[in-house]
């Protein structure tokens, strides 16, 4: 399922105060030196759990993001990633607004390289500036879902 740029995660239930991190734009390296944009938001807690998001076709844009922060509020560590920091260039923040041509550059994506960046990702979340993670899964969206 592709959701449109206007589109917003659910709220999570009120609870007592789960504080997380702000979310940071973070660059990562692919194993065959590919650098690509990524959003990572961090629980309260180190260690713990930790998930890669795989965007939709569009790859990272606000609704990945804000899905990252609610992963977060729960207690998971979570990066959403941007499948196209090799033929796009990296593209932080709002660079790739709704007018953003992605057909082209999904086009031009292979499943071995997508594994090297959802790689560099778990890496990440396993490091300490991504929450030292003691298992790490993957969650995919339309595109994402596919790889």
């Amino acid at each position: 399922m592709c959701y449109d740029s206007a589109a917003r995660p659910p709220l999570p239930p009120i609870s007592g105060g789960a504080g997380t991190e702000e979310g940071r734009e973070v660059i990562l390296d692919a194993g065959d030196e590919n650098r690509f944009a990524a959003f990572s938001v961090l629980a309260a807690e180190r260690g713990g759990p930790g998930i890669v998001i795989l965007p939709d076709v569009r790859g990272l844009h606000e609704f990945y993001r804000q899905l990252a922060a609610r992963f977060a509020e729960t207690g998971i560590h979570a990066t959403a990633i941007d499948y196209f920091g090799r033929t796009a260039g990296i593209g932080q923040g709002d660079a790739r607004g709704d007018d953003f041509e992605y057909m082209p550059h999904v086009q031009q994506t292979q499943p071995g390289t997508i594994a090297q960046d959802v790689a560099a990702a778990v890496a990440h979340l396993r490091s300490p500036e991504g929450g030292e993670a003691s298992r790490v899964y993957t969650v995919g969206f339309c595109f994402g879902g596919r790889n």
